[in-house]
């Protein structure tokens, strides 16, 4: 039976929209802005209380901002704008309709409620129970209640998506395997579905505790369990944003990966290994054994690194075959300084790779060392490495792409291209050093959850060297940056978004699904490229070069770490 469909072609790029699919992407990463701009005001209120020249709010306020501001940046922002990735990598790249859009409306409108009950119950002032809420500290029910629902509705989108596959291929749409961005969406989505489950098996009964019908949650319990849900939700960051490196190489240079079969592997071993790293926040926990922590956070967590590795050599890799192939073929580095960087695209990608790479991937490994973990847990070194991680890599990657999404998605022209190229450059510098001071910090011992570092009116008050001071002050100086860069980002997207001139595109038509085979979109150079299947090869000696300058840094950092341990801990 024939049936009718709308989509539009975009003349640019050749990708297919379906209708239903797009509007659904709007309404995920506008939301995902909202939760972005709650998140970035916080922060900046955070941040001028932590610096002591400031020292803005007092303590039971900035425990309440920095509560709100965890969950709205951690969880909100990232999610949302996580299940339009999953909808455009399904629907969009396969050319084929979204399945079930009235439950992937029903999955959002659960997240917004879920998210507005969390954030009531933040600023109602009974819940700064940080982002961790370790129990017995209590939240206020709808605290639980809406990270629960929340979930439920994320859940539903990561089913929506996995439907949307199962369409693409009933309908014929796409033949053998899916494209590798669209892999690496299934990577972020299989552990999603990993990661809600463990926040269901902690929530609920954390949340039946809240209401008096469970009299007791063991702190032990609650500790190892939400650690799956925890640092597994960043995990889905972690191969999203991967993804998305791979889209923007496709999309800016037309190229395809050193090896689709490695890089596939790789993100498989995403699947396997990387939610072992969770046991990295267990290290000084009682009630586990070393042998435990030490295969989790070794052996089995080495296979995730290996991963990253993967990913960090291939996506430079690729770009640079195809700048080679363009005849940029002069020395090591050529491809790399002939590269667009006044296009936010490719600078905001880039930056996010070098950025979770040099910065977010060594200090994860040096954290998940038992050993070394003693002298860094709950310091400022924590906060400095996640937001290395979920800040410089993934934020920042999803900034950059949504560059490429305002004119091709919203049919909106930027505004402000200027500031648009300077964006990436004033949030991505200014967080890499952000994260780079306040890791330098904790590597001195400054405590991680206490509101004033100066320990001010305390009965036994401790003095930090002047080098603390000073990089909490430097930290203080490159978060302000940020914030600018991340000022200037809301800036352009809500202003391209709602005021941007638009652009003239065929609207939707009706393209007729004839015999269970959808037509296909134009091949068109963009829509070529990101869908597109293959391996480019290996001749990529700049990328090498820089490998290696990244294994020799982490060789010595980890070894001046060990240095640092011997010192502090002498035996007599």
């Amino acid at each position: 039976m024939a049936l009718n469909r709308m989509f539009r072609v975009c003349p640019t790029t050749g990708l297919k929209f379906h209708e239903p699919a797009e509007a659904l992407m709007k309404a995920n990463a506008v939301a995902a802005v909202v939760s972005l701009l709650v998140g970035g005001v916080l922060a900046l209120l955070v941040l001028l209380t932590r610096w002591p020249a400031v020292h803005l709010l007092p303590a039971d306020w900035f425990y309440l901002v920095l509560t709100g501001h965890g969950l709205d940046m951690l969880v909100f922002w990232i999610i949302f704008f996580e299940i339009a990735v999953l909808y455009f990598c399904s629907s969009t790249l396969l050319n084929c309709r979204l399945a079930t859009p009235k439950m992937a409306w029903l999955g959002f409108w659960l997240m917004v409620l879920g998210a507005l009950m969390n954030n009531f119950a933040v600023f109602k002032g009974d819940s700064s129970v940080m982002f961790t809420a370790y129990a017995p500290m209590g939240a206020h029910p709808a605290f639980y209640l809406g990270l629960i629902v929340f979930a439920v509705g994320a859940l539903i989108g990561c089913f929506v998506f996995l439907g949307t596959l199962v369409v693409g291929r009933a309908e014929g749409t796409y033949n053998g395997s899916i494209p590798l961005v669209t892999f690496g969406a299934l990577t972020a989505c299989i552990i999603a579905v990993f990661t809600i489950a463990a926040g269901a098996i902690i929530l609920i009964p954390t949340f039946l505790w809240s209401v008096g019908l469970v009299d007791h949650i063991d702190s032990l319990m609650y500790r190892t369990v939400f650690w799956a849900f925890g640092h597994s939700s960043q995990q889905v960051n972690v191969s999203a944003h991967v993804a998305i490196w791979y889209a923007v190489a496709a999309i800016v240079f037309g190229a395809k990966p050193l090896s689709e079969k490695v890089s596939r592997t790789a993100f498989f071993l995403y699947i396997l290994f990387l939610q072992l790293a969770s046991a990295h926040h267990l290290l000084v926990d009682p009630g586990l054994t070393s042998n435990w922590k030490i295969f989790n956070t070794s052996y089995a967590m080495y296979l995730a690194v290996l991963a990253s590795m993967i990913h960090g050599f291939t996506v430079p890799g690729a770009i640079e075959v195809a700048q080679r192939e363009k005849g940029y073929t002069k020395g090591l580095f050529e491809w790399l300084r002939k590269a667009p960087w006044g296009n936010p695209v490719f600078s905001g990608m880039f930056m996010s790779l070098l950025g979770f790479g040099f910065l977010g991937g060594i200090s994860g490994v040096v954290l998940g060392t038992e050993q070394l973990n003693l002298i860094m847990h709950n310091t400022f070194y924590v906060p400095g490495h996640f937001h290395a991680t979920v800040v410089v890599g993934t934020t920042l990657a999803f900034m950059a792409i949504t560059y490429f999404l305002i004119p091709v998605l919203f049919r909106r022209e930027l505004m402000f291209p200027r500031l648009a190229q300077w964006q990436p450059y004033l949030f991505g510098i200014g967080m890499s050093l952000f994260a780079l001071f306040m890791m330098g910090a904790g590597t001195l011992g400054v405590p991680r959850r206490h509101w004033d570092m100066t320990m001010a009116g305390n009965l036994l008050p401790h003095e930090w060297p002047g080098t603390a001071y000073l990089m909490v002050g430097l930290m203080a100086i490159s978060g302000l940056v940020a914030v600018v860069g991340g000022a200037a980002y809301l800036l352009i997207t809500v202003g391209s978004v709602f005021f941007g001139r638009k652009i003239g595109t065929p609207g939707y038509a009706r393209v007729r699904v004839a015999e269970g085979r959808a037509t296909a979109a134009p091949a068109q150079p963009v829509a070529a490229a990101i869908t597109g299947h293959g391996s480019a090869g290996a001749v990529a000696p700049g990328t090498f070069v820089l490998a290696m300058v990244l294994l020799v840094s982490f060789v010595l950092y980890y070894y001046v770490n060990w240095k640092y341990l011997a010192q502090v801990w002498p035996l007599k």
